[in-house]
């Protein structure tokens, strides 16, 4: 059994944002060596999330829109948290799009649905955040 360990660095320019990270990840995978076993893939931090969909620019703006609409971050004042900071709604959204995928691997490949995507989502961005990718097999 072999197990790689790699971070990944992003820090985006607005409070939100979503990336596709799938192409970095493969790209971890291919150095490893790895062709049987699974790849994790953790957003490290409690304001970002890391999730797989399609990369469809309609479908992320819809999620913008959904989480925005679920935990709106105007007015800051009406989070308890918000007493001193100003991303009660960050934590909110990453609690919904949630904290990290496992993906198989499969003859050195990850293991992914026709138009499924490896996705970071940031809520409270304009700062440095590192992703946990760890794989694992042989």
């Amino acid at each position: 059994m072999k197990s790689v360990t790699e971070y990944l660095w992003f820090c985006t320019p607005s409070r939100r944002g979503y990336v596709n990270i799938t192409t970095q990840v493969e790209e971890i995978l291919r150095r490893s060596g790895i062709r049987e076993g699974l790849c994790l893939v953790n957003a490290m931090h409690i304001t970002s999330s890391v999730f797989i969909n399609d990369d469809e620019s309609g479908l992320l703006a819809d999620f913008d829109d959904w989480l925005e609409g679920l935990a709106p971050h105007d007015p800051v004042d009406s989070y308890r948290h918000n007493r001193g900071e100003d991303n009660a709604d960050a934590h909110m959204k990453r609690q919904i799009m949630g904290r990290e995928v496992v993906v198989a691997v499969t003859e050195g490949r990850l293991d992914l649905g026709t138009w499924e995507r490896i996705f970071y989502g940031e809520f409270d961005g304009r700062r440095r955040k590192r992703i946990l990718v760890k794989i694992i097999g042989e």
